[in-house]
């Protein structure tokens, strides 16, 4: 942290707060023989350096930008005055400050979500979806400042933040579709006279909770449906990446989505404290968190006591696998584009590759190849093509992987080191051959740029080691026999499946996981009924006879 040390000892931090650009290089006074300069002779060179910056990252739209939390259709600081700073991964500079919501704040804006459900619950399938197919076009009209904001507090590169608000947009487009086509069932009757018929329902206040890895994408994901739906959201922005969200914020507000349907609450030490706030409420009657697995079993107790509807998409341990009869080099390609995408911090990339012995070798030898082309550096820099990882713990546990791995017989074959000279954020994409199932990468998701690539010799064998993971969110395979196509794709506990391709994500596709990476699906046809319940009525004394016969 960059620091003006007076004589005197005091510290001066400038708090800049004012303006949306990451935290100013300062001139540290070295004074040890010197007098500590008066203020009016200081403030000339703190007002120099304050026009330095390490990034300059132009909105076209200022106003996306936002402080401050979004509750009741309008920007509010915490009660208590509270705020958390934001930094860039790739620089650790200050980006901005966000409010420190604490409990009560939570509870204001559920009750505001409760007040507008009343009148929300009641607008037709029609008026929602035009709501969201409104929001949906204000991201396409954004998505160059969205992207940047993405890139800034996030790291991922420019393209890949591109692509990311591409694919948040895209769950308002699909739920404005469903909205309308979520309809109820006639059933037959086994009891004469009676008609029965089902309805669905919105289920009420929804909690949000979303990580910092995709902050368009994973927001969306879960309000799109919520609304579509005609539920009222209370959403948990991440504290490592609470700006992305904000600005979905506003474009919601001049997308005309009603005040109280929509609140985003924000918290990096409170987190846990916001998060027991919404789960142990009686109004909130859904909650839906992606994370990890140990904060999903939280939330879980915490939410039983109200006995809500929930939805969780927790950790990942996705096995890799390519058989001896695979396309070679699409199979190299695929696991590229699914190890390291986002650099390796995405739940369903691959982190353990299983590589059938016959062309162990091979593979390893151009997927080595393939890695070391990659340019990595800051997101906004031209030809980047993997950023930094979110923060300094991300950066011990990679790090720790790749020493086990060798302390273990693993051989690192690119890679392998932290790169300093670009940032303390910043690791090496890394491939490791010779890998054995005992090692902590094998046992753990990495959640970094570290691919692991495991001999095997037999389908059972593969199939066993995959299945040896307590979590089972996706699983990838690479064959041109279609009776092991159907065969490992029904062996493999997970809850999605990539046959011949490293990359499944799409708002047509039911998204989630088995074991311990979860229960519920997001996005397709089935994410709207997360959000809903269904009624059924019965009608009894519908068999007379027509009056006069």
């Amino acid at each position: 942290m960059n620091i003006v040390r007076l004589t005197t000892g005091f510290v001066f931090r400038p708090q800049i707060q004012t303006h949306p650009l990451p935290r100013l290089i300062l001139r540290t006074y070295a004074m040890s023989s010197q007098s500590a300069p008066s203020v009016s002779s200081f403030l000339p060179d703190l007002m120099e350096s304050l026009s330095l910056r390490h990034i300059d990252v132009k909105l076209s739209d200022k106003s996306l930008f936002r402080q401050e939390c979004y509750v009741n259709g309008e920007w509010v600081k915490a009660k208590s005055g509270k705020t958390f700073e934001v930094n860039d991964p790739a620089s650790e500079k200050l980006i901005g400050t966000c409010p420190e919501f604490a409990k009560e704040d939570v509870d204001h804006a559920i009750q505001v979500a409760a007040t507008a459900f009343a009148s929300f619950r009641k607008t037709t399938a029609r008026e929602r979806a035009r709501m969201l197919r409104k929001w949906y076009q204000l991201m396409l009209d954004k998505s160059e400042d969205l992207a940047k904001i993405i890139t800034w507090e996030n790291g991922k590169p420019m393209a890949d933040a591109k692509g990311e608000v591409g694919y948040a947009a895209s769950f308002f487009e699909w739920f404005s579709e469903e909205a309308p086509r979520s309809d109820g069932d006639t059933i037959s009757a086994s009891v004469p006279g009676n008609r029965i018929f089902t309805i669905k329902e919105p289920v009420g206040v929804c909690g949000l909770i979303t990580p910092w890895n995709f902050p368009a994408a994973m927001v969306t994901r879960k309000i799109a449906p919520a609304l579509a739906a005609g539920c009222t959201v209370v959403a948990k922005s991440p504290g490592e990446t609470p700006f992305t969200s904000l600005a979905l914020a506003e474009l919601a507000h001049r997308a005309g989505i009603p005040k109280g349907v929509i609140n985003f609450v924000t918290a990096l030490q409170n987190t846990p404290e916001l998060g027991e706030a919404l789960t142990t409420s009686p109004t909130v009657r859904k909650v839906s968190f992606t994370g990890s697995t140990n904060v999903g079993k939280l939330l879980m107790k915490q939410s039983s006591d109200t006995l809500k509807k929930l939805s969780f998409e927790l950790g990942g341990n996705a096995p890799f696998i390519v058989f001896n009869d695979a396309d070679l080099e699409l199979a190299v390609n695929g696991a590229i584009a699914s190890k390291f995408r986002s650099s390796g911090q995405t739940c369903v990339c691959a982190n353990r590759i299983f590589v059938q012995k016959g062309i162990y070798d091979k593979f390893a030898s151009l997927f080595a190849k393939k890695v070391k082309g990659f340019k990595v550096g800051p997101g906004f820099e031209e030809g980047v093509t993997h950023g930094p990882l979110i923060h300094d713990r991300a950066i011990s546990k990679v790090d720790a992987h790749v020493r086990d791995a060798e302390k273990k017989g693993g051989k690192v074959v690119v890679g392998g080191l932290k790169m300093p000279k670009l940032g303390a954020n910043f690791f090496e994409p890394t491939v490791i051959t010779g890998m054995t199932m005992d090692m902590q990468l094998a046992l753990e998701e990495t959640f970094g740029p570290v691919a692991g690539l495991f001999p095997f010799e037999t389908e059972k064998e593969v199939v066993d080691m995959a299945n040896s993971a307590e979590v089972g969110l996706a699983g990838y395979f690479y064959s041109k026999d279609l009776q092991r196509v159907y065969r490992i794709a029904e062996a493999l506990e997970v809850g999605m499946v990539g046959v011949n391709t490293g990359m499944i994500s799409d708002p047509a596709a039911p998204f989630g996981g088995v074991k311990f990476s979860g229960f519920g699906r997001e996005g397709s046809k089935y994410g709207i009924s997360e959000y809903q319940i269904t009624k059924m009525v019965t009608l009894g004394g519908m068999g007379q006879d027509l009056e006069g016969s």
